[in-house]
């Protein structure tokens, strides 16, 4: 990809919006794969111009997987403290991704992934990164985020910057009434084609996503209250995990427990996911996604779960912070179902009033939301 006036844009939403990077920070700025490397230079001199301190570190999916396929337990373990210590060192984090293969770790172990995510992944990111950083992650467009959007490169290009630079401090104020409707929504019904779910968010805050975490963003998040979710739910939208793809994820849920999931690939070993810890059959996050240039799903987490008219749940860890709903996981897996008529439609309810349908939502307060509003 050309350099072009883009990139700095990028950088100045990452560096002076996302992270609000000051004098004297330090910032550890992560980069995978070559790809990322325009914009993780631009990321590192604005830094510096903002006079931050920046430590980059540049990492490869290739490099984890000789890695984790050889390591042991203690090895990970200790690699995972040198990193935690590092963080614990710096006020921010930006994590710049661009997988040019995103399935080269699938034919790793479970075995060995799972001590990864125990040991190293959960030391790193979710006993210090989250909770104690300011931090932002994105992915970058390259060839093969192109190829799984099924568009040419350059339209892929325009669609991704579109969806990275929107205007988030519109976003953000049209966020605010939704925001303060979850605070004080105790009961929450989701309606769709094999779905009918209900659990409770009382007391858990809502948390607006507009361009602070992630790039591209566009999420409004709380969790579900732990034990209170019983019914069934079927994810439209497939995904990747660990490397492996899952499609058409069915969740049964009694008092908060998946009693039941199936995928109709890679089954196997989403039952051993299911089975990985204490908190991977619960759930620790719901959130609405309302990105209006993001509106169908290309298999990238971080653009599916923002996609305007859908809704995700993440089963494992729930994020420190007012959303906490007091479930611990090595797992934060966000799964999406896209609400839009295209997708068979569905509707929420908060304490028995509907606010969306079909990915519209049809109540006043909360339109400045639909698409046709944030573009």
């Amino acid at each position: 990809m050309q350099k072009d006036v883009r990139l700095i844009q990028m950088a100045e939403q990452i560096v002076k919006h996302s992270i609000k990077v000051k004098k004297g920070e330090k910032v550890f700025v992560e980069g995978f794969s070559d790809s990322v490397k325009p914009l993780f230079d631009e990321v590192v001199k604005l830094i510096t111009k903002e006079g931050g301190i920046p430590f980059w570190y540049f990492n490869d999916n290739a490099f984890i997987k000789s890695f984790v396929e050889n390591a042991n337990t203690k090895q990970m373990n200790e690699l995972g403290k040198i990193h935690a210590e590092l963080m614990k060192q710096c006020q921010a984090y930006v994590g710049i991704r661009g997988y040019d293969d995103m399935f080269l770790l699938s034919d790793i172990s479970e075995k060995q992934m799972h001590l990864y995510q125990q040991e190293f992944y959960k030391q790193v990111h979710f006993e210090v990164r989250i909770p104690k950083t300011r931090w932002v992650v994105m992915r970058y467009p390259n060839n093969t985020m192109s190829a799984l959007s099924r568009m040419s490169t350059q339209k892929f290009e325009d669609f991704y910057f579109n969806a990275c630079l929107v205007d988030y401090n519109k976003m953000a104020k049209a966020m605010l009434p939704l925001k303060k409707l979850m605070d004080k929504t105790k009961k929450v019904r989701i309606l769709a084609p094999n779905t009918d779910l209900s659990f409770s968010i009382e007391n858990l805050k809502a948390v607006a996503c507009a361009g602070e975490m992630n790039l591209p963003d566009g999420e409004v998040y709380s969790a579900p209250v732990k034990n209170s979710i019983n019914g069934v739910i079927q994810f439209n939208t497939d995904t990747v995990y660990e490397g492996d793809c899952f499609s058409n994820i069915r969740l049964e849920f009694k008092d908060g427990k998946i009693v039941k999931g199936t995928s109709m690939v890679n089954n196997d070993k989403f039952q051993k996911l299911l089975n990985l810890d204490e908190g991977s059959r619960y759930m620790g996050e719901f959130a609405l996604g309302v990105n209006p240039f993001i509106t169908k799903p290309m298999l990238d987490i971080l653009f599916d779960e923002k996609i305007s008219g859908s809704l995700h749940m993440a089963i494992g860890n729930s994020y420190n912070d007012e959303t906490f709903n007091g479930n611990r996981s090595a797992i934060h897996w966000d799964l999406v179902l896209i609400q839009t008529a295209e997708h068979g439609g569905g509707e929420i309810w908060f304490d028995d009033k509907l606010i969306r349908k079909d990915g519209k939502f049809v109540i006043k307060e909360l339109e400045g939301l639909n698409p046709e509003n944030l573009k």
